[in-house]
């Protein structure tokens, strides 16, 4: 998984194929077709490990007893901080959501299971009246993206991010979900 994780990362879909993958990581090009059955299959089961891998490193140190806010404001700086990771390329060039996917009710299922923790805070906010009622997706896309898009801009030199205005970026992802009388 990480020798196709860094070669993507490289060359890109079209530059990629099994034999890079064998040679990158060390192994026999029959040996990876062992465990996948074509390139189709390395990408899918590629992009099921990285989003495990984010799922479990947006709920870091998030608990179901902390204040809503809490949760969001810990969800929100995990997203930040994934972006310095040296580990997770594919993440930091936004090249993640460009894998292919399964659009299967078992890929949906995986998906909900791995984020139940988010799918939790906004279910939670909108019974409490506190969040928006909007679709769960949309929330997220609102209130924790614009964290990884400030990251990527912020390490690549194109905005400057300071503390301060990283939590008034905070704040205004708070306040973009939140119901206002």
């Amino acid at each position: 998984m990480r020798a196709t994780e860094k070669l993507l990362a490289d060359y890109g879909f079209h530059g990629l194929s099994m034999q890079m993958v064998a040679r990158e990581a060390g192994v026999a090009t029959g040996t990876i077709y062992r465990y996948f059955e074509d390139k189709q299959d390395l990408l899918h089961q590629l992009y099921d490990h990285i989003l495990s891998r984010v799922a479990q490193l947006v709920t870091q140190n998030v608990t179901d007893d902390m204040p809503l806010k809490e949760r969001f404001r810990t969800m929100w700086l995990n997203i930040w901080a994934m972006a310095y990771q040296e580990d997770a390329p594919l993440i930091n060039r936004g090249q993640f959501e460009n894998l292919p996917r399964r659009n299967t009710l078992e890929q949906q299922q995986l998906e909900q299971k791995l984020f139940s923790k988010v799918h939790r805070l906004f279910e939670e906010g909108k019974a409490q009246g506190l969040l928006k009622p909007l679709d769960n997706e949309i929330l997220s896309v609102l209130g924790l993206e614009p964290s990884a898009c400030l990251a990527r801009k912020h390490l690549t030199g194109v905005l400057h991010v300071d503390e301060k205005s990283r939590e008034a970026a905070l704040e205004a992802c708070w306040d973009a979900i939140t119901q206002h009388d």
